[in-house]
């Protein structure tokens, strides 16, 4: 019968019998560990986005099987997070609830897609199996010094009267109600990441990832060696210090920059001006850290009133404050040189503050301020002349020697805030005890289990705080009454583990056994979307250093390579999103075409890595691209007892170029993902099949069919359910996944004759035919020989001929 979904649901079925595609751990010394990062069972179906991530990188493992590794590809759900809490907010059905419908739903609909899924390893994180573990992890980090609480500045809705966290803030406003976000302080749970900043940022190199991916980490971290420079308030006895990578602009310092929020404004602000300070830290506390860090906003500040001292000339510089500098950044403390740095000369033409040059370019070319370059430093004391790289140098030891400066480096990294002031999470194994302070809770009570029924509608505080029986408990020291930590861990923190959990993912007894899992991890092959760069693939990396750490892991890294697919866009051209009503759902697709087709035309029909807008003109091309192959595995049936030949001639060895050139580039494309043009060549080889039949009239019947076995084996990967039922028409042996990957042949990929084109005086007027191995006097003969081309060289000059090899002859005639 032609390509249906009723072929679809017979191999799914006959896979799911066989167990096809099972996990053999025997096999572990040939493990391929292929990992899509598991999807949020936010809705109720798979849309287009599902189907792009999972489809294609699902061929790719496929092919992987077929050169023989044993592939392990598990599949789970993200289940923890936001969007089920609001949805629940607004209908009354429990995150829970609608989270295992989700799930339910999804997994039917991935188990239709006919990945290779195995489902025995699959992992739910709002289960209480998995995040007892996502808890045990938080406890070494603890007991390691890793995980410590602080207040810390959240975002707050006065409307909603609730926390948020930074995705439910758009442009400064509450998703929910659009009121005014603010800042507040509340004590925080943070994982110290900041500890492996410098690590993380030499081994990324080594990594097999994309390199904007790692160029974003790269920033994200932000290292940079400098020193920290003290400068002392005047008439107090109270100093700060700075942070600075340009030590040979200090000269040139005019003023200085205190952040909002820095403690030390309160001690050091004048009677005059306390009352514009306290408008402008309000004014602070509503806008965003990208907000105040964009170079294209307006400079804002107000003087403080107090003036701090210059380190070397004692001069009294007046102490601003001011939004771009961030508390939470270095030490929230800036010398400010205009001349020298681009926000400094905005912020001092702003409000009229001195700008003095103290480093002019080498060549005295460039006079333009602000000038951000090395240099030469100018009107700087005794280091007048000096070339910046020297002084920057020879300015910090004189202040070390003075004690006014040490050397520094610094990160733009700061450390993974962990704390969630809402419901849907996994709860912090933490319990606060008057007596004993704060107290982890005992490995063997682990998990603390999420309890079910909770009000969870917004009112300020952590909702697990309005349930008395999670509240109280006793202290695991004393014995005493004590109450747990109200708060459940970022899902970030889920998500930074999971792929430890999957190969081990029914041990009750601990989350992973070591000497399995160093011998399953790391991942070989990670695939997802690139917005997750300086998250959780950040997040994940130090995970699995912190474990390494702590004896639990022998690998350094989690994903040694990593590829990001590309976005479908709706046929607008805009992100699908329910609200603009563009979301393409592939049911409707695939009930009509079958999900090969679907899948077939997502590789065809869009380069994976980047994406695109949604057309389906191509998907009927597609369909009609199927159907020809059938068309083709019939006709093999029909010519098999033909009387045909033993022979191979040129033909047979014209199709061969054809077979093994395609079987050559179809395995190095998709070895790269670039399923497009793997789709390309294989169409190209059933045009050949096609000419080769209507061309030869004796064909070589057995070598014609080995030709399309190939061409199945190829296609496998790619359209799953319809080349097993070719297989099968064809009569071989179930199943075609247990077939090897065809192999290319070098040596046929040499012709034994090539054509090539004849221009005369540069116009292409014909093509011929010549022996590839043919020496340039022979071409020239064959080509003069030719009945075409002595026409129009008949009776004129021929002045010079022009050989280029296996391309052209071009013959200037007068």
């Amino acid at each position: 019968m032609p390509y249906s979904p009723d072929i679809d649901r017979k191999w799914q079925k006959k896979w799911e019998e066989t167990k096809l595609y099972k996990f053999n751990p025997e096999n572990v010394d040939k493990k391929l560990y292929v990992l899509e990062m598991f999807s949020y069972p936010s809705g109720a179906k798979l849309h287009v986005g599902h189907w792009y991530n999972y489809g294609p990188s699902d061929s790719w493992a496929r092919m992987k099987k077929m050169q023989g590794y044993e592939v392990f590809q598990p599949m789970g759900f993200d289940a923890f997070g936001l969007p089920a809490e609001n949805y629940a907010i607004k209908t009354g059905i429990h995150p829970q609830d609608s989270t295992m419908k989700n799930i339910e739903t999804m997994e039917r609909q991935l188990r239709e897609m006919g990945a290779m899924f195995d489902w025995d390893y699959e992992v739910i994180t709002c289960l209480p199996e998995y995040y007892k573990w996502t808890q045990w992890v938080f406890l070494q980090l603890y007991k390691a010094g890793l995980a410590y609480r602080k207040e810390a500045p959240v975002n707050w809705c006065p409307s909603c009267n609730t926390v948020l966290a930074n995705e439910q803030v758009q442009d400064g406003r509450c998703e929910r109600c659009g009121t005014e976000v603010t800042k507040k302080n509340l004590t925080q749970w943070f994982l110290k990441i900041t500890d492996y900043a410098e690590e993380l940022l030499n081994n990324i190199d080594e990594l097999d990832w994309p390199e904007k991916t790692k160029k974003i980490q790269t920033n994200w971290i932000g290292r940079s060696e400098g020193a920290e420079i003290e400068f002392k308030v005047y008439g107090k006895d109270l100093s700060f210090r700075v942070f600075t990578t340009r030590a040979d602009t200090l000269y040139g310092v005019t003023y200085v920059v205190l952040a909002p929020e820095n403690e030390l404004v309160d001690k050091i602000t004048t009677d005059g001006q306390r009352k514009y300070v306290e408008e402008y830290k309000e004014f602070a506390k509503k806008q965003s850290e990208i907000e105040r860090l964009s170079t294209t906003k307006e400079k804002t500040g107000v003087f403080t009133g107090a003036y701090a001292v210059h380190p070397l000339t004692g001069e009294r510089l007046p102490i601003w404050i001011a939004d771009y500098v961030l508390a939470t950044y270095g030490t929230g403390c800036v010398m400010a040189v205009p001349a020298h740095d681009e926000r400094d000369y905005e912020f001092a033409s702003k409000f009229n503050l001195p700008i003095k040059r103290v480093v002019k370019s080498s060549n005295g070319e460039d006079d333009v301020l602000p000038y951000t370059e090395y240099g030469v430093l100018v009107d700087s004391a005794e280091f007048t002349g000096m070339k910046s790289e020297d002084a920057r140098i020879k300015i910090v030891e004189r202040l070390k020697e003075e004690g006014k400066a040490e050397i520094k480096v610094n990160y733009r990294l700061r450390d993974w805030l962990v704390s969630r002031q809402r419901y849907w999470g996994a709860p912090i194994p933490v319990i606060h005890c008057e007596k004993c302070g704060i107290v982890p809770v005992p490995e063997e009570d682990l998990p603390v289990r999420l309890p079910y029924n909770v009000e969870f509608a917004p009112d300020g505080e952590s909702p697990l705080k309005k349930s008395e029986e999670f509240m109280h408990t006793t202290c695991p020291n004393c014995g005493g009454p004590a109450l747990r930590d109200p708060d459940t861990l970022d899902t970030f923190v889920c998500s930074s583990w999971y792929y430890l959990r999957y190969p081990d993912n029914k041990n009750s007894e601990k989350p992973f056994d070591t000497e399995w899992i160093n011998k399953m991890l790391p991942v070989d092959k990670y695939i997802g979307g690139a917005e997750h760069a300086a998250m959780h693939l950040l997040y994940a990396r130090f995970i699995t250093k912190a474990l390494r750490d702590l004896g639990y892991l022998k690998f350094d890294e989690p994903f040694k390579s990593l590829i990001h697919q590309g976005t479908i866009l709706g046929p607008d051209g805009n992100k699908m999103s329910k609200s603009k009503g563009n979301v393409v759902s592939p049911d409707d697709y695939i009930s009509v075409y079958g999900s090969d087709v679907f899948r077939l035309y997502l590789m065809f029909g869009f380069a994976y890595t980047e994406g695109g807008p949604w057309n389906d003109d191509g998907i009927k091309a597609v369909s009609r691209f199927l159907s020809r192959i059938e068309r083709l595995i019939e006709r093999i049936s029909e010519i098999r007892t033909s009387q045909g030949k033993d022979e191979i001639d040129r033909d047979e060895k014209e199709l061969n170029f054809t077979r093994h050139y395609t079987i050559k580039s179809v395995t190095e494309d998709a070895e790269k993902f670039q399923f497009n043009t793997s789709i390309s060549r294989l169409m190209e080889l059933v045009n050949a099949l096609y000419k080769y039949d209507n061309d030869v009239k004796v064909k070589n019947i057995k070598f014609m069919e080995d030709v399309v076995a190939d061409m199945l084996r190829l296609m496998a990967p790619f359209a799953p359910h319809f080349t097993e039922e070719m297989w099968e028409k064809m009569g071989y042996e179930y199943s075609i996944f247990n077939q090897s990957w065809p192999k290319w042949d070098e040596s046929a990929l040499v012709k034994d004759v090539v054509e090539i084109g004849v221009q005369i005086n540069g116009k292409l007027r014909g093509r011929v035919e010549v022996p590839s191995n043919a020496e340039d006097k022979e071409i020239e003969r064959i080509t003069l020989e030719d009945e075409k081309i002595k026409e129009y060289v008949e009776g004129k000059e021929i002045k010079k001929i022009i050989v280029i090899r296996g391309r052209l002859v071009n013959i200037v005639v007068k």
